[in-house]
């Protein structure tokens, strides 16, 4: 591939600190945030949002977060800037995430109405924040299942988050933003239940009331297309460019999100991803690609599991003292992990928190994480992942709490129909590999099969044209190991 010539370093040649690695980059002088003698990085189309993504991106978290005591998170971003990086995370519930990014813009003119503000730079980059807030409007009542959350005192509703977002990062912290300030992405913030889903979309699947409340979702929509269709957007603002979602516990909700969207709402999704992924119930036989078929712009993260690959037990982080800030261990290196997450199918960039940076290559996490995301999609072998799976399952086996649903295999087909002479069936949910297809019995006979493809939409079920009606039905799933599990029409 033309890309292949740019990235003579070796995946095998990753950084231990082997002799061979260290060679390959201790050329590189980065003292000062000194960045020319780096390649290119290395991009990929996000999805279908006319937008190349680097495969490397920069992670809000980590210690743009929580921040230890000697570290300033300022030049880290600029660093990830001068390297060439485009795609940059943040989110309303990163304690100082948010405003460690308004003083790199201002160093980096950045901010829209300023003198020297460098439109074009801005226009060249992705800035994505989030939102924990499912409702669209004030005066929600709590629901069981329904998480909505924010840092800020005064947000009540996920429009509030937005506004926090712009004058967090582009404004005076108090309420204000300049005009021409906007977010390429805002995503709706770790979905976990099938009943935050059911909020998210109050107005859109049933009658939107203004004078009522409505979901996140059509008020978002408001702000990307300068609209006032729930009353939250009174002076027609375009504030945002794109609407998504992330997630990293519940794969069938985060399916049920996707399949809902006939409105040309969700742009975008943020999943959990890494080698442990198995070790649940997974996201890349699931989850990802229905997100990939929709043509969405896909993140992974998480991983490194949020440090409990490494030096934490396996928990969310909470203080400075839970940021990793070492480049893998000898017993689990950090190339082959980020590696495995982006020869995933369908993921077109990692967002990694980042620790510390170091004018030393060999030392600096930034740098390391940039050369080890220099790999095509299908850059790495089946067997090699399956080795890195093994690895990493023996080394942390409990690594990934934030995935809740448990290891089920493959499932049968869901919700079988039957209308006159069609039997109609919801998408069954992967294993450890991908489904392959579904036969359809007739009196335990062979009436056919169906190949699988993800499904995109709820309302588009798979369908089988019955010739024989007979007495008993059934219809497998078929992964790709011939792996089947049947469902029986009642």
């Amino acid at each position: 591939m033309a890309n292949q010539k740019k990235y003579p370093i070796s995946r095998r040649s990753f950084i231990k600190v082997s002799a061979a690695s260290t060679a390959a980059v201790s050329a590189i002088s980065l003292g000062g945030c000194n960045v020319e003698n780096l390649p290119a990085p290395m991009k990929r189309k996000f999805g279908n949002l006319g937008f190349d993504v680097t495969t490397i991106a920069l992670g809000g978290q980590a210690s743009l977060q929580w921040t230890p005591e000697d570290v300033d998170p300022v030049p880290i971003i600029l660093k990830a800037f001068k390297m060439g990086i485009n795609y940059f995370d943040t989110s309303n519930l990163y304690a100082g995430s948010q405003l460690n990014y308004n003083k790199a813009f201002k160093q980096l003119n950045l901010i829209p109405g300023e003198e020297g503000y460098n439109e074009e730079l801005r226009k060249s980059i992705w800035l994505t924040s989030k939102t924990a807030m499912r409702w669209g409007k004030p005066g929600w009542e709590a629901q069981d299942k329904v998480r909505n959350s924010s840092n800020g005192k005064e947000v009540r509703c996920a429009v509030d988050d937005v506004k926090r977002s712009l004058t967090q990062i582009f404004g005076d912290n108090n309420g204000n933003y300049p005009k021409g300030a906007y977010l390429d992405m805002v995503l709706v913030h770790t979905l976990q239940t099938v009943e935050e889903v059911d909020v998210l979309y109050k107005g859109l699947e049933s009658e939107l009331a203004p004078e009522e409340n409505f979901g996140a979702l059509v008020a978002l929509r408001d702000l990307r297309d300068g609209t006032n269709l729930t009353g939250m957007n009174p002076k027609n603002e375009k504030l945002i460019k794109h609407i998504g979602f992330s997630g990293h516990a519940n794969p069938p909700a985060m399916i049920d999100m996707i399949q809902r969207d006939r409105y040309g709402i969700l742009d975008g999704m943020l999943i959990a991803i890494n080698a442990n992924d198995k070790t649940k119930m997974n996201m890349q036989n699931n989850v990802i690609p229905v997100a990939e078929a929709k043509g969405m712009g896909i993140i992974g993260m998480k991983v490194f599991a949020d440090a409990a690959m490494y030096h934490k037990e396996p928990r969310w982080s909470q203080t400075p003292a839970d940021v990793f800030r070492k480049i893998g261990t000898p017993e689990l290196p950090s190339r082959p992990l980020i590696e495995y997450t982006l020869t995933t199918p369908g993921v077109h960039t990692l967002i990694v928190g980042i620790g510390q940076i170091d004018d030393d290559p060999v030392k600096c996490q930034l740098v390391q994480n940039f050369y080890a995301a220099q790999i095509e999609p299908d850059g790495m072998p089946a067997d090699e992942r399956k080795k890195i799976e093994e690895h990493a399952l023996k080394m942390k086996p409990g690594s990934n709490y934030f995935q809740v649903v448990d290891k089920s295999g493959l499932s049968a087909p869901r919700d079988l129909q039957k209308e006159g002479n069609k039997v109609t069936w919801q998408t069954a949910y992967a294993g450890d590999e991908p489904i392959s297809h579904y036969e359809i019995m007739v009196d335990g006979k062979t009436a056919g099969k169906v190949e699988h493809k993800p499904q995109v939409l709820k309302e588009k079920p798979f369908v089988f044209e019955l010739k024989n009606m007979g007495s008993g039905v059934s219809v497998a799933a078929v992964d790709k190991a011939g792996n089947k599990a049947k469902a029986n029409l009642i």
